[in-house]
């Protein structure tokens, strides 16, 4: 009789997969790190405006406590960290009064608190309107979540406030159409972008845009073509109050009150950012409501993953420059015993992987026998 169960078969990968894995999860890691080593406590530079936060439930389990890269990897190695991604306007928390007698290794000379640091669940590895961790171990398959531009809190796709999932913007492969999120409760702040254009919103979550009554005309479209054409509306993603008054919305946003109907979430569109209003009444507007980074280019995902992966791009560089002055400081003997050394190892994995079926896995005694045909033909260019 046969068993009723059979041994799962061992999961395999080619080595072109293998190395492309690597090369994807240390970009993933780059972009979530914003191309910090962890090397340095990031407590010196401030409140910045953008960093990848974690929290130690093992020192601070109230999770009213963040701690930056370096400290997660220094201080709290072997501890109950949550990673929470990226948060804007943090700074270090590591050893001060929140940690009791725990002492930062990195910079163990820090102010008790940090008053401007916001903390939300997600600090306590609890997430979305359910509450829940992630990823769930009461769930047998994870919902896929995203990240509110406004709370940072991370919700399921399922909850939402949606009346169906296909409600989200996505092309025919499922791939996002939207660049950022708001959720349901972060609408209420927001609801000012209303009186934009629908072209700010990701096309398959459009609706009429408000219609000013006493004209007719779609809020702001002709406006903002308008303020297109003209030379002093500042172009850069900040506030310049030295810039036009003229307001690419044509209106006083303060006195132009939203009716927003039912609360629901908003997906904007790419670049959304760049058609914000930034006249001196507007931006007075944003900072009123706490929501001034929505015109600060550096606060925005795309523009971090953009830096993260520009310090990538110089950190290969670097160790490329690195191992060409590693090569420098050789006599003529040894750069050619490390050159030859090099060359013979490429032939020896060209040989065999012009000599083996590249789609089969490669196994450990495939790897030995190159090493060792290695080691015969060093032998050989000695005698």
């Amino acid at each position: 009789m046969a068993d009723a169960f059979e041994d799962e078969a061992e999961q395999t990968v080619t080595i072109g997969e293998y190395i492309e894995g690597i090369e994807a999860e240390e970009l993933k890691a780059d972009l979530v790190l914003g191309g910090d080593e962890g090397k340095e406590c990031t407590y010196s530079k401030g409140y910045m405006k953008r960093q990848a936060i974690f929290s130690c439930l093992t020192c601070v389990p109230n999770g009213n406590a963040g701690i930056c890269t370096a400290c997660s990897l220094s201080c709290h190695d072997g501890h109950e960290v949550v990673e929470l991604w990226t948060k804007r306007k943090f700074k270090c928390d590591c050893g001060n009064s929140k940690f009791g007698v725990f002492v930062c290794k990195l910079w163990p000379n820090k102010d008790p608190e940090n008053g401007e640091n916001s903390y939300n669940q997600n600090f306590k590895g609890s997430y979305c309107t359910c509450g829940r961790p992630y990823p769930d171990p009461n769930s047998e398959e994870q919902t896929e979540m995203i990240q509110c531009c406004i709370c940072e809190d991370w919700f399921h796709e399922n909850h939402l406030g949606l009346g169906s999932l296909e409600q989200i913007p996505r092309d025919e492969e499922g791939e996002p159409l939207y660049d950022e999120f708001i959720c349901q409760e972060c609408t209420v702040s927001c609801c000012f972008l209303k009186l934009y254009p629908i072209s700010i919103l990701a096309s398959s979550n459009q609706k009429a845009a408000p219609v000013h009554a006493e004209s007719g005309t779609v809020s702001g479209e002709k406006d903002i073509e308008n303020a297109k054409k003209e030379p002093n509306i500042e172009k850069d993603n900040a506030c310049n109050q030295s810039s036009s008054s003229t307001c690419i919305l044509g209106i006083d946003i303060n006195s132009k009150p939203v009716v927003f109907g039912k609360k629901e979430p908003m997906f904007l569109s790419k670049s959304w950012r760049n058609h914000l209003c930034r006249c001196s009444t507007c931006c007075d507007y944003y900072t009123q409501r706490g929501i001034g980074y929505l015109i600060d280019k550096e606060d925005s995902l795309e523009e971090y993953e953009k830096m993260a992966k520009q310090k990538r791009e110089e950190k290969l560089q670097q160790q490329e420059g690195a191992e060409l002055n590693f090569l420098n400081t050789l006599n003529h003997v040894q750069k050619m015993e490390i050159l030859n050394g090099i060359a013979d190892m490429k032939n020896e994995f060209r040989s065999f992987l012009e000599s083996v079926d590249t789609s089969k896995p490669v196994t450990p005694e495939d790897v030995q026998g190159i090493f060792e045909n290695l080691v015969k033909k060093k032998k050989q260019r000695l005698l």
